[in-house]
């Protein structure tokens, strides 16, 4: 493994981030390497972020960099971008900063949120500035708020959402002095103007090994009832006879299974049973948990709440909607034809729905259940990819007659009703998809009878 400086070396040959820097030193100003690309160095990864920290002002770095259209975007400290590379100004001294005696970069890194976030390296004297111990966080694996936790979250109490992502993504303890300030000021997490930063940490958590273990810290530390409600209510709810495990485990299991290269596909995983609270029922003494995969609304409120986009959430309203349509080594190639027609209502992909399916029959823990092996995921395969190869159409759309044809042999107007015709042709090319010629089809039509689409008048029915 290369070492921190080794890694933080490599850095500097980016020539971007050289330039930036020997700009700020012959400008007579302070720079360093700072937060997570040091962090990450520190743990032997190469960074995929470089964040400088500077004592110059957003003005100066307007100046220095005029050449290289700097662009303010900073909202909560003043950042700017030059080059793409992020050039952090440093914030100004608080208080207990002052009356401790702190100094740049130290007064800086003391507004940071975690020990291992709150390091700053000098490529020109090759020395680390680690006032706050995060180097050795780090080799006992703790994660820590920087100086007084409670001080840190009442500045942002999004805080308490990164340091359960970071205590998952390294597999590291959270402090018990952290640990209570979290779920002493939990509730925090309800404010206002957070719901787009809460969202960026749970898309990012979903790219870790197991996403379950920052849901489990949500729930732990108090955050998940304020972050997503209709997932920490399935917390103790059994999952019945055919699970050995709780709904919320089922979800985090079947979260975990599915791929961290699709992260709003595994964040459905991981909330695509949270209907089952909704759909409870108790046969015999047993959790039954029927039509679950309707009861949205819960889910779909908190997808709302935290400002996943209309795309988002429609992708993962049909991953749920969805994933209950059975696909088994007997069903019949007409059931299959219906899935597909399901499929395309959804807008959702045949290679998304046998994502989910898979991870969901692997989500089990009751010893009789077991999950797809290769073979039954090929089998399920073929019924689809035959269903394709036939041309099946598999929405109203693809039918090989027009609206006018239809208005023509049944002498109807523009409407409603056309689509009503569409529909039962629709439901007999299912059934037998050879029907789907224009002949057969309008010999079909006029089979109909006319006084099914109309009233008493003659006219259609709306």
């Amino acid at each position: 493994m290369r070492s921190a400086p080794d890694i933080l070396d490599s850095i500097l040959a980016h020539r971007p981030v050289s330039t930036i820097l020997e700009t700020l030193w012959t400008g007579g100003y302070q720079a360093f390497l700072a937060g997570g690309a040091v962090r990450d160095a520190l743990l032997g990864i190469a960074p995929v972020d470089v964040d400088i920290l500077t004592n110059a002002l957003p003005e100066d770095l307007a100046r220095l960099f005029a050449g290289h259209d700097p662009k303010y975007v900073g909202k909560s400290f003043a950042v700017t971008l030059v080059n793409k590379v992020e050039v952090a100004t440093c914030r100004p001294a608080d208080k207990k900063a002052v009356e401790a005696g702190l100094v740049f970069p130290a007064t800086d890194l003391g507004r940071r949120d975690l020990t291992i976030n709150s390091m700053a390296w000098d490529p020109e004297t090759r020395t680390l500035a680690d006032p706050f111990g995060g180097q050795t966080d780090i080799e006992n694996g703790t994660i820590r708020f920087t100086r007084d936790p409670f001080d840190r979250i009442e500045e942002d109490p999004v805080r308490m959402v990164r340091a359960c992502r970071f205590a998952a993504r390294f597999g590291f303890k959270i402090e018990p002095d952290a640990f209570d300030a979290i779920r002493a000021q939990a509730y925090k997490i309800t404010v206002q103007g957070a719901a787009d930063r809460i969202q960026r940490e749970i898309v990012k958590a979903m790219a870790m090994d197991k996403p379950s273990h920052f849901f489990n810290l949500l729930h732990d530390t108090g955050l998940l009832v304020h972050i997503l409600p209709s997932l920490d209510r399935c917390y103790d709810l059994d999952g019945g006879p055919h699970h050995g495990e709780t709904v919320f485990e089922h979800n985090l299991l079947v979260g975990d299974a599915l791929p961290a290269s699709m992260p709003i596909l595994r964040l459905a995983g991981f909330l695509h049973d949270t209907g089952k609270k909704d759909a409870l029922e108790i046969k015999e003494g047993r959790n039954t948990f029927p039509g679950h995969q309707k009861c949205t609304r819960a889910m779909m409120n908190d997808l709302e709440r935290l400002r996943f986009s209309k795309k988002d959430m429609d992708y993962i309203y049909a991953l749920v909607r969805g994933h209950m349509r059975p696909l088994k080594a007997d069903t019949s190639a007409k059931a299959v034809r219906r899935l597909l027609a399901m499929l395309d209502d959804l807008n959702l992909s045949y290679q998304d729905f046998l994502r989910m399916r898979i991870a969901d029959k692997k989500g089990n823990l009751n010893p009789v259940k077991k999950p797809y092996s290769l073979g039954d995921i090929r089998l399920r395969l073929g019924k689809i990819l035959d269903a394709l190869n036939a041309q099946t159409p598999f929405n109203v759309n693809s039918l090989d007659i027009t609206g006018s044809a239809i208005q023509q042999i049944l002498d109807l107007p523009q409407g409603p009703a056309i689509g009503k015709v569409k529909a039962l042709l629709f439901e007999q090319v299912l059934d037998d998809p050879s029907l789907n010629t224009k002949q057969t089809l309008e010999d079909l039509v006029r089979k109909m009878d006319r006084n099914t689409f109309t009233d008493s008048n003659g006219k259609a029915i709306n």
